[in-house]
């Protein structure tokens, strides 16, 4: 890069990000946060207080706004005054997700554990402290996690992974192999692990390929108890499953040494995902592509029992489906309740 170049680029940083600081400075603790923030305007000020609450507080908290356009860096600069730690506000144009997380990691030095909190999700009081003892009794681990409530607009429960996700402790990489992956406001990252990866930027699911490179070196420490929460609204990125599943098989393919598969295995283990993710097709009602997908990855239905209970879903008209949905929703909120901000 010539000097100008250099030049240039400063200058675009200089006009393009705004800082605000605020917080105590005090003594400090063993966990960097980042907060990635884009357009949760309505969210975010809930999502802070959440980190303030933390009855293991963090040594620094940033905040990087990533080109909101909803008056979010008003709502954070606002709610910063009250955080009882240091803490930054960044906001600048926008770069993607990985980019920020990388922003964020790079930037946050004083802690030995590093986590980032989406600007729609939640932490329970003691996540941070649950978490913090779990990685220093398991120094193999590169990272702790564990359950999530599901809630809604209105911090209502409306489903926990606890019912129905297939979580493993220690070598998670059988785990992953199927898809399933730790749900990002549930983890805190061993920054030195953490540090050796980074976040791929080409990655449009920032976690998944991060998890299959370090669970191909170190263990998962898992953690039963749901001690944070994943906000579900329209504009989750989960809704497009199209992608999702694009950018899952597109990692693993990325990562293929990390699986410890064969080419040809991991296109059997392909064949087995597709089939299987009809059904996630289905409850959002897409079924032409449920179709496309069970019919064309029929070998991999792992016994004849599975196809005839796809088969089954696909007889039910999807108002059924979604009256189901809030069935499920509302006995999930008479059991779990919902979540204090």
């Amino acid at each position: 890069m010539s000097s100008d170049e250099r030049h240039s680029a400063g200058r675009d940083r200089a006009d393009d990000e705004t800082s605000v600081s605020g917080g105590a400075v005090g003594v400090g603790a063993a966990v960097s946060v980042v907060v990635p923030s884009f357009n949760h305007a309505r969210f975010v000020a809930a999502a802070l207080r959440s980190i303030f609450r933390q009855t293991h507080a963090p040594a620094e908290l940033l905040v990087i706004d990533d080109g909101s356009t909803d008056g979010s860096p008003h709502v954070i600069g606002r709610e910063l005054k009250d955080c009882p730690f240091p803490c930054e506000l960044i906001a600048r144009a926008n770069r993607g997700l990985c980019a920020t997380l990388n922003e964020g990691l790079m930037r946050s030095t004083r802690g030995r554990y590093f986590a980032y909190l989406g600007s729609d999700d939640l932490w329970l009081a003691d996540f941070l402290a649950a978490r913090v003892s779990m990685l220093e009794e398991r120094p193999r681990a590169a990272l702790a996690y564990g359950h999530a409530y599901l809630i809604d607009e209105e911090n209502r429960v409306v489903d926990c992974t606890a019912d129905w996700a297939g979580y493993a402790d220690g070598d998670a990489r059988a785990m992953l192999r199927e898809t399933t992956a730790p749900m990002s406001p549930t983890v805190l990252y061993r920054r030195d692990a953490l540090a050796r990866h980074g976040w791929d930027e080409r990655a449009r699911l920032e976690d998944y390929d991060l998890y299959l490179r370090l669970a191909a070196e170190n263990d998962f420490a898992f953690d039963a108890r749901p001690l944070s929460a994943w906000r579900r609204h329209g504009r989750n990125a989960s809704r497009d499953q199209r992608m999702m599943l694009d950018e899952q098989l597109a990692a693993q393919r990325r990562q293929l040494h990390s699986l410890g598969l064969s080419p040809h295995e991991l296109e059997r283990l392909h064949t087995r995902i597709k089939f299987a993710r009809a059904e996630d097709f289905l409850r959002l009602g897409h079924k032409a592509d449920a179709l496309r997908l069970a019919l064309s990855n029929l070998s991999g239905a792992r016994s004849p029992l599975t196809v005839a209970r796809l088969a089954a879903r696909f007889l039910l008209p999807f108002p059924l489906v979604r009256a189901h949905k809030r069935r499920v929703a509302r006995r999930a909120a008479e059991r779990y309740g919902e979540i204090q901000v």
